[in-house]
């Protein structure tokens, strides 16, 4: 049986959320960050990195949340029910969304995340100089390359409601973490797409039972 190391408030709940949609027998395996917002160290006993999420299945174990996906697909899904047909322009869709989800649309938004900490951790003298030079740089660099970004993903919705065809996929499944992060800094008053896309997949069954599974998050 699968099992996924699974860190709460993290980009690992849609990995619960996929393999509820698949109804695939899985086990999960809680870490609590702690008051560094980092995961504990127990992670590093299952991948070096220490990083959420972590598939381990009998003897082999992955890291990086579209490996794992890929792999649960390759297991799990043998009638190809979230990707779209293979000699479709909707079936590119998704892969792009596949990669596109943490090659792309995360780092501005971890960047972000970052910049408002290193102020925080600065000697307290610091503090003024640095908390000015990193909303300077939220304001010239980051924020514009999220605007970019948020344009794109409500762009891509089709009429459907969905990233990638007429039905869910697993460019919904990737994507969800970026769009709930960002609407929950920024809000999506200007992008219904975005806004009914958020409704639509906390409102599904398997989604609700991925969080049951997975605990506390503070982006449902």
């Amino acid at each position: 049986m699968l099992t996924i190391h699974h860190l709460n408030n993290s980009r690992s709940q849609r990995v619960l959320w996929l393999l509820e949609e698949l109804e695939a027998p899985y086990e999960v395996r809680h870490y609590q960050r702690g008051k560094d917002m980092q995961a504990p160290p127990e992670l590093k006993e299952i991948h070096p990195l220490g990083k959420s999420p972590v598939l381990t299945d009998g003897g082999r174990t992955i890291a990086e949340t579209g490996a794992i996906v890929e792999y649960i697909l390759s297991r799990h899904d043998p009638s190809d029910r979230m990707m779209p047909p293979r000699d479709s322009d909707d079936y590119w869709t998704a892969r792009h969304f596949l990669h596109y989800a943490e090659g792309s649309a995360m780092p501005p938004l971890f960047l972000m995340l970052v910049l408002q900490m290193i102020p925080d951790r600065a000697p307290f003298f610091a503090k003024p100089i640095l908390k000015a030079s990193m909303e300077k740089v939220d304001e010239l660099l980051v924020r514009p390359q999220l605007a970019l970004h948020m344009d794109h993903w409500e762009a891509s919705i089709g009429d459907s409601g969905w990233f990638a065809g007429p039905d869910l996929s697993v460019a919904d499944i990737m994507m969800s973490f970026p769009v709930e992060t960002a609407g929950k800094r920024f809000g999506y008053d200007g992008r219904p797409k975005l806004r009914d896309f958020l409704q639509r997949i906390h409102e599904r069954p398997a989604y609700r039972r991925g969080l049951k599974r997975g605990g506390p998050y503070a982006y449902a």
